[in-house]
């Protein structure tokens, strides 16, 4: 069995949805107290009925063990209703609003309510389950259909609108299970194997009444139908929770409030649609949001993941991918995440006149600019942590050039068309190293998933492979002034000049060799060795089964000196230091030149936070590796 097919199976035997649909199953008296249930005396019925109680037919209202009347008021019960033990213990719902436990002014029919939950000026609770400790408060309706998959099931045209890349989705779907599912569309097996597990999820998630359970609250809102409403999630002021599932504990409550609306879809642990967020038919992942008017429409959108005010349809978007502002995302394929989209870039010419069938393949780490418009097909995979500037429109095409920056034309090209933009190979590691290294530090410091790991390393083996090929394929062109993809390949819709080439292959080898020497040193360290010893000597000679020290040995060469080689590591570690500061001085000398009092307000490079951590790190690296130097 491939891995991802392990990774689906454990999760679905583990499932918390299917134990809580298993937990409320069966045909026995009541699905939260079995047999323990009991039909109510006349003593009982009585005072119910002078407490303002009301029921269609009292004998089919069954009590749980240690039920008292004492905190059931002005209520209506209709069918099937069960009623736990409540003893008036006040229950924290938030914003400084506790009630006691109990039923009071709402109509229940064919429900169960467990020990301790608050039900409160309900109009409608149906073919619900509420469970201990629980409260549905001030809302107008919660309630079940006889049919429901909370979710689960459906079938989202991810990187398609069309369909060809469709995944359906179960509630503890991860990036990396959608991304294989996505695209690796050839592998039968794992297309088949997938389903037929999928089917026998659904069978064990198959309900037929919404479920709100242990310590959930549902407060304020309009209509709760068809959901799972998990352990300790949010449900306050919500216009519509309907045919979803909200996964959830206490410690990472999924919320959805401030008048969201979310349909047909999963949230995952801690994730959250808030502030007039619309979520239809897609999945949050875990400590993932839409907020701010934000639309998430047949998606999936990734841990740590937001989207505010804009638009996103038909896309997958893996982690840390900012979405701020009004701007649109269509038919996507971003497993990688870590990149952002600024205000008004329209990621979404997936409609050639023809169908809504092209698509796009974002690439990890990659900035799209205020304003860029971007045309399908394009895949940018090979060119992570690059920038589309603002403002510039993109032609369909393939760029494989690493932390790149695609700028409008700096001159006119008599000979090239207009739409055909400037590349400035490496720019990002040239101009804007800071970007880089905070992004890596930040996206570590602020990852709040535990259920699926990533890797947040920039410089490593496949990148660093992307970019050895880039500068390859630079230094291998003929001496000219101007290059397109006619004489480079992996250029896409772009001219690069012939100083850009020469600026391009300089920063790709520093970074290629930075990384090679990062390794040297790591391999000393592991081994507890310096460079005077004898073993010290013939590592960069002698095999080893590590793949990744053996791409860094073969980027060193057997005939490098290791002490050579620290001693350049030391070089390039103040190198970049400088580089982090300068780009971050760049902002101090532009803004001061523009704005009268910008250096009042704004903090000087020198004092950024993150460039005196860089020039902390420097110290530190230079420190260890003086000690790996000594003989």
């Amino acid at each position: 069995m491939s891995s991802t097919l392990e990774t689906i199976s454990a999760a679905m035997a583990e499932s918390q949805l299917a134990a809580a649909v298993a937990a409320v199953s069966g045909t026995t008296t009541s699905r939260l107290f079995g047999d323990a249930a009991r039909g109510l005396t006349d003593e009982e019925v009585e005072q119910l009925q002078t407490q303002g109680n009301r029921a269609g037919d009292w004998s089919l209202v069954l009590a749980g063990p240690g039920f008292t009347t004492d905190h059931v008021w002005n209520s209506r019960f209709l069918g099937h209703v069960a009623l736990g033990a409540f003893s008036g213990e006040p229950r924290d719902l938030g914003d400084g609003l506790s009630l006691p436990s109990g039923v009071s002014d709402s109509t229940i029919q064919d429900s169960e309510i467990g020990n301790e939950a608050v039900v409160s000026h309900v109009g409608v609770l149906a073919n619900t389950i509420v469970h201990a400790t629980a409260a549905v408060v001030q809302t107008a309706s919660v309630t079940g259909s006889g049919q429901t998959q909370y979710g689960c099931g459906r079938e989202l045209p991810l990187g398609i609108e069309t369909g060809g890349r469709d995944v359906r989705v179960y509630a503890e779907i991860t990036i990396g299970v959608a991304q294989a599912l996505a695209c690796r569309r050839d592998d039968e097996t794992l297309q088949t194997e997938y389903s037929q597990q999928l089917d026998e999820y659904l069978s064990q998630v198959s309900g037929d009444r919404t479920i709100v359970d242990s310590g959930a609250v549902i407060r304020d809102s309009d209509r709760v139908v068809d959901s799972y409403v998990g352990t300790g999630a949010i449900v306050s002021g919500a216009r519509l929770v309907a045919g979803s599932c909200l996964l959830s504990n206490p410690e990472e409550p999924a919320v959805v409030s401030g008048g969201a609306w979310v349909k047909n879809s999963i949230l995952q642990w801690a994730a959250e649609v808030e502030s007039l967020g619309l979520v239809d038919s897609s999945v949050l992942c875990e400590h993932s949001h839409v907020e701010r008017h934000g639309k998430l429409t047949e998606s999936i959108l990734g841990p740590n993941s937001g989207v505010g005010e804009g638009e996103v349809t038909a896309s997958l978007v893996g982690p840390f991918v900012g979405f701020h502002h009004q701007s649109l995302l269509i038919a996507a394929v971003w497993p990688e995440g870590k990149g952002n989209v600024g205000y008004g870039a329209n990621v979404g010419s997936n409609h050639t006149g023809k169908a809504p069938d092209q698509e796009i393949w974002c690439g990890e780490g990659t900035f799209f600019g205020l304003g860029v418009d971007v045309k399908f097909p394009s895949d940018f995979t090979g060119s992570p942590y690059s920038i589309l500037a603002s403002g510039i429109t993109c032609l369909p095409q393939r760029l494989e050039f690493p932390f790149s920056l695609i700028n409008s034309p700096s001159t006119a090209v008599p000979e090239l068309s207009p739409s055909i933009n400037e590349l400035f190979p490496g720019w990002v590691l040239e101009q804007n190293i800071y970007m880089i290294k905070r992004n890596e530090g930040k996206y570590l410091a602020r990852n709040k998933a535990r259920r699926e790991e990533f890797v947040f390393e920039v410089f490593r083996p496949d990148i660093v492979r992307l970019m050895q090929d880039a500068r390859d394929r630079l230094a291998k062109a003929e001496p000219q002034e101007l290059y397109t993809s006619r004489d480079i390949p992996g250029l896409g819709k772009n001219y690069v000049t012939a100083r850009a080439v020469a600026s391009g292959i300089a920063t790709y080898d520093f970074y290629i060799n930075y990384y090679a020497r990062l390794g040297l040193k790591e391999q000393l360290e592991q081994r507890e060795l310096t460079c005077g010893t004898a073993a010290a000597s013939t590592l960069l000679s002698t095999a080893s089964e590590d793949q990744r020290w053996e791409h860094q040995r073969a980027i060193l060469g057997s005939d490098t000196s290791p002490a050579e080689a620290l001693g350049e590591l030391i070089v390039q570690e103040r190198t970049i230091a400088e580089n982090v500061e300068q780009s971050k001085a760049k902002d101090d000398t532009r803004g001061a030149r523009v704005i009268d009092d910008y250096a009042v307000a704004h903090s000087p490079a020198a004092e950024d936070g993150f460039v005196t951590e860089t020039w902390e790190r420097f110290r530190q690296v230079e420190a260890d590796t003086q000690a790996l130097l000594s003989d």
